[in-house]
């Protein structure tokens, strides 16, 4: 291989490897809210009465300069006090409550590591693998 066909490579590789890391984190936020919407589903998670709170989990993809960041959360007020307990406390109107955690966000981060791992793998053999 010359080296004008190498730059020619590299270009072509560079020009994929945005939407390819892209694909990648988006697919890793699809399944990491999807981990998270299972865990939150019963116990050791919450319990579903209406499914409100298990649906309101979203991942949300943009891209950056050669990549993309997700974001997964809730907007749910209820989250944060679901996953980490609320414990001997008294909220803004006087109630008391004594409310164990039901995590669901935090076991899903193992699962959550690997599939962008694999994921972000997948990407770099499609970019380079022509």
């Amino acid at each position: 291989m010359t080296p004008e066909e190498l730059a020619d490579r590299l270009d072509a590789a560079a020009e994929r490897t945005g939407p390819a890391v892209h694909r990648a984190v988006q697919q890793a936020g699809t399944t990491g809210r999807d981990l998270i919407r299972a865990n939150a589903s019963g116990r050791p998670g919450p319990n579903v009465i209406t499914g409100q709170y298990r649906a309101s989990w979203q991942a949300s993809t943009r891209g950056i300069p050669d990549g993309a960041i997700c974001t997964i959360g809730t907007r749910a007020p209820q989250g944060r006090r679901l996953e980490f307990g609320f414990w001997d406390m008294t909220d803004s109107i006087g109630r008391h409550y004594f409310q164990p955690p039901f995590p669901h966000v935090q076991p899903a981060l193992p699962a959550i590591g690997a599939e962008l791992r694999a994921q972000v793998q997948h990407a770099v053999e499609e970019v380079l693998g022509d």
